[in-house]
């Protein structure tokens, strides 16, 4: 079976992408199939893995509105074993679009209901805000990862998404439950990121990770070559931090089995399939 995972918090620069990329490949490196849905207009996720936004023929707008099968628009990423649903800006016409069609919540659960146990993990990069397009990933979702900042204004707008996920749960996926929270760019040296830290575990005991992501440059600098931080510096801090929330994420869920078949017919397709140009990615200098 696979666990699909939505990574959300309506607040924005909380780490949430870099939660995305950066677990997906941690993930990837310790063998296992990944599928990143990039559901956020801005497309950061997409460029993050090495793939160029702006030359995307076909991206997840194309899944959402007119029911285009996955398999022939993911692209691969840098990472091994992940496989990317891209995203660019033209996905803002989604939410319009989406509005007249009937199920339009269930838009992206359907399209991934079809995939089967494809891939171990499926994980959907949200946009920063509570609108359908988080909506369709709280519906296709068995859980939500909420990254969390530890700084002041932390927990402003936590009680709002915990209330949408409880919404979502008694409408329409009665499965749907907290994957955890994630504590994010961390300084050990601040005491009010200590104090927002231990606020968290006070408030939330087992719901929140015992990782920490540190403040770390190597990962704010892997961005810019197209590369996870596993790639860019698998020795940094931040490399290690998320490799640990993989391993964190793998021991929660034994039951996540390997695919029913060795080459399904998303393989097959996509490795038929003329791929989109995708961002050279250079070698990063020491520092």
């Amino acid at each position: 079976m696979s666990r699909k995972i939505a990574i959300a918090n309506q607040k924005g620069g909380v780490g949430k992408t870099t939660t995305s990329v950066n677990l997906a490949a941690a993930l990837g490196s310790m063998g296992k199939r990944v599928l990143l849905i990039d559901l956020d207009p801005q497309g950061n996720a997409t460029m993050g893995c090495g793939i160029d936004k702006y030359e995307l023929t076909r991206s997840v707008l194309d899944v959402l509105v007119d029911g285009t099968p996955i398999a022939d628009v993911i692209q691969d990423s840098s990472a091994s074993g992940v496989h990317v649903l891209p995203a660019n800006a033209d996905l803002t016409a989604a939410e319009i679009e989406l509005m007249s069609m009937d199920e339009r919540e269930s838009r992206l659960r359907q399209s991934v209901d079809r995939l089967g146990d494809e891939y171990h993990y499926v994980l959907i990069d949200c946009p920063p805000s509570l609108n359908l397009l988080t909506l369709n990933a709280f519906v296709a979702a068995d859980s939500v990862l909420v990254p969390i900042q530890c700084e002041y204004y932390a927990l402003e707008g936590l009680s709002a998404l915990l209330d949408t996920i409880d919404g979502v749960r008694d409408a329409v996926n009665p499965e749907l439950v907290v994957e955890g929270l994630l504590r994010t760019m961390y300084d050990g040296r601040n005491n009010l990121g200590v104090e927002v830290s231990n606020q968290l575990v006070e408030h939330f005991g087992d719901q929140v990770f015992r990782t920490i992501v540190p403040r770390n440059v190597r990962l704010a600098e892997a961005p810019s070559h197209g590369l996870s931080i596993v790639e860019y510096d698998r020795s940094s801090r931040g490399a290690l931090a998320y490799l640990a929330l993989a391993g964190e994420i793998e021991r929660q869920h034994p039951k996540v089995s390997e695919p029913i078949h060795s080459q399904s017919a998303v393989s097959k397709n996509h490795a038929e399939s003329e791929s989109s140009p995708k961002m050279s990615a250079e070698n990063p200098a020491e520092v």
